[in-house]
């Protein structure tokens, strides 16, 4: 029987999750599109940075770097401080699917990633919306199409 590898692994481990958080960041940065977004960080983003690497390290299956510096992850209470809706979820989402697609993770474990990381960017949401879930409605019309979900995501940015 084969050991089923870790996305960590598929995709190269921590040097493409440097890669992966440092474009990450970068776009949030450069695009006006997520100006809202990066409005929500410090001015300086090395601690952001840094947590953001050492979470994705452990959460894709690799070493648990984050917990003995920083405690426990404790996503959502973490992000209850900051205001996060649908425009938030989206941006994020985009800005990471951007980076992901600049950073060449593609195919199975792009969808993977893509379906984990909306899950997760899902959960933190903290504001009521009058609109309905997309992602359920969304996954129950067009359950073969998530890849047009990621796709389609970037255009939902101004929810």
């Amino acid at each position: 029987m084969t050991e089923r590898k870790s996305v960590y692994d598929s995709i190269g481990g921590i040097d493409k999750i440097d890669e992966l958080v440092d474009r990450f960041y970068d776009l949030m940065a450069l695009e006006p599109v997520f100006h809202d977004l990066r409005a929500m960080h410090p001015q300086d983003l090395s601690t952001s940075r840094e947590k953001l690497k050492f979470f994705l390290t452990g959460w894709m299956g690799g070493p648990d770097i984050y917990s003995p510096k920083y405690g426990h992850p404790m996503l959502r209470a973490r992000h209850l401080p900051f205001k996060i809706g649908l425009k938030e979820r989206n941006q994020w989402l985009a800005c990471m699917y951007k980076a992901m697609e600049e950073c060449g993770i593609e195919g199975n474990v792009a969808k993977q990633l893509e379906e984990s990381f909306f899950n997760t960017a899902d959960w933190m949401r903290n504001q009521p919306n009058w609109l309905i879930n997309l992602r359920t409605c969304l996954l129950h019309c067009f359950c073969p199409a998530w890849h047009f979900i990621r796709k389609k995501l970037s255009e939902l940015i101004s929810i």
